[in-house]
């Protein structure tokens, strides 16, 4: 394992306040993203993990759907914390929206009864692992980004103003751009208690 990767793993941290600004193209970002699906492993390799990308404008609007839903279920206090925080979100370049695609799940499911139950999980994790990947990858060209969780709450409006298939159930969102803030330090436990050594 190359000290390179090691240290992209560092790099990648969660920046809540963004800028609409990149050091990438619209098409790197693309590529980068695109590369990560394809080789990003799936449940019997099943392919059922599936992305969105919103640029520029389309990312705002977005936002600005999370915000008026919002505004809406939320009492006036409670909205005001919230609508700063999507702000900070809004005010980026693009958002990453991660699904998985269950009429492929499903499929699998039926053809395989033995493992009835489990897939659910498994395309979590397959997700979470999607979703690091591009999160690492970003950070590697300079980007900074945060994973949300607004679903369900939203599956309704993208589906409706983007035409995401019926299929495609929602699992996080990921708004990225330039960092508009500093990483909160972190402190670690120590590595021995959550790494266990047999020989």
């Amino acid at each position: 394992m190359s000290s390179y990767f090691l240290d992209s793993l560092e790099q990648r941290r969660t920046i809540r306040i963004v800028r609409n600004e990149t050091p990438i193209s619209n098409e790197k970002i693309t590529e980068i993203v695109s590369k990560v699906v394809k080789h990003s492993p799936t449940a019997f390799h099943s392919q059922s993990s599936t992305v969105a990308i919103l640029f520029e404008e389309q990312h705002k609007q977005f936002w600005q759907g999370v915000k008026d839903l919002l505004q809406e279920k939320l009492s006036t206090e409670q909205f005001e914390v919230t609508n700063k925080k999507l702000s900070g979100f809004q005010s980026g370049y693009g958002t990453i929206l991660f699904f998985d695609d269950e009429a492929i799940t499903s499929t699998y499911e039926k053809d395989k009864p033995q493992f009835k139950g489990k897939f659910e999980a498994w395309t979590e994790q397959s997700s979470g692992m999607q979703q690091f990947a591009v999160w690492t990858a970003l950070a590697e060209q300079g980007l900074a980004a945060s994973i949300q969780h607004y679903n369900p709450i939203v599956d309704d409006l993208l589906k409706e103003q983007w035409d995401i298939p019926a299929s495609w159930r929602l699992i996080a969102q990921m708004p990225f751009g330039m960092a508009g803030q500093e990483p909160v330090q972190k402190s670690f436990l120590p590595i021995e208690e959550r790494v266990k050594v047999f020989k």
